[in-house]
């Protein structure tokens, strides 16, 4: 029996409620105003509007699930779930079903993000935090080991963990000949947000969530774990599934690939 394989990604925009906090600014100050500031003080210090990972809020996760035969993509709750839902869900999956979790750059971006932010929000995540003390199993090979594959940061490991030799996913999926980001990335988020776009940031998401699994099947070829047959098999169970979803993304994804 295969470990199920949980591929994730998420978004996210300015913590506009938690800065008008951090900077005191007047309760009146609209969201817009609040992230500007917060934008234009970090430029000021490091010369980038790349806000520190606790200033972030989730405003989108989504998942790419391998388990006994199905594979599904999607993105947890809907349009209207609260940052705390989104959250909650995710780890409730990994209370369910103790998958390997995989991610491109998860280590450095993703998880972090969500530890903070769960722990604002009051989320409960015993699974994941499990460090051995209730399953042995998880005194070395935990979510929180850089070194394992528990969590496997493709990103991470491919860089030989060294951080000069990091390479986007959108390049490393066109490389291998996957789809790779189709008309959004990271730095319209927040844009996309304000103009109410919140369904394609979830769209976005979905197809990150998509090209990483496929980079991922590539890994598995190239360490073993998948013969060249099985991979072809496993790229056609992806094929199947996103042909039989509706979403025009995935129509553009499907005709980029």
């Amino acid at each position: 029996m295969m470990m199920p394989t949980l591929v994730f990604d998420i978004e996210t925009i300015p913590d506009t409620d938690g800065l008008r906090t951090l900077y005191s600014l007047p309760i009146e100050t609209s969201a817009e105003d609040v992230a500007n500031i917060a934008f234009h003080q970090r430029r000021q210090h490091n010369g980038s509007d790349f806000l520190p990972l606790h200033q972030h809020k989730v405003c989108a996760i989504s998942c790419a699930l391998r388990e006994g035969n199905h594979f599904k993509v999607w993105t947890l709750g809907d349009a209207h779930s609260t940052e705390a839902e989104v959250i909650q869900r995710f780890f409730d999956g990994i209370e369910k079903y103790s998958p390997q979790i995989v991610s491109w750059n998860g280590g450095g971006f993703d998880l972090p993000v969500l530890h903070y932010r769960a722990m604002i929000n009051q989320v409960q995540a015993p699974r994941y935090w499990d460090l051995g003390e209730d399953d042995k199993d998880f005194k070395w090979n935990n979510y929180i080991s850089r070194y394992h594959m528990r969590h496997l940061d493709l990103m991470d490991v491919l860089a030989m963990f060294n951080a000069r030799a990091n390479a986007p996913l959108d390049q490393i999926a066109q490389l291998c000949g996957f789809p790779g980001k189709l008309g959004m990335d990271g730095s319209k988020v927040w844009g996309a947000y304000v103009a109410g776009e919140i369904e394609a940031i979830r769209n976005y998401c979905e197809t990150d969530v998509a090209n990483t699994y496929l980079v991922f099947l590539r890994f598995q070829l190239m360490r073993g774990h998948l013969s060249p047959d099985e991979y072809a098999t496993e790229i056609q169970l992806v094929r199947d599934t996103l042909k039989g979803y509706t979403g025009q993304h995935w129509q553009e994804f499907l005709k980029a690939w």
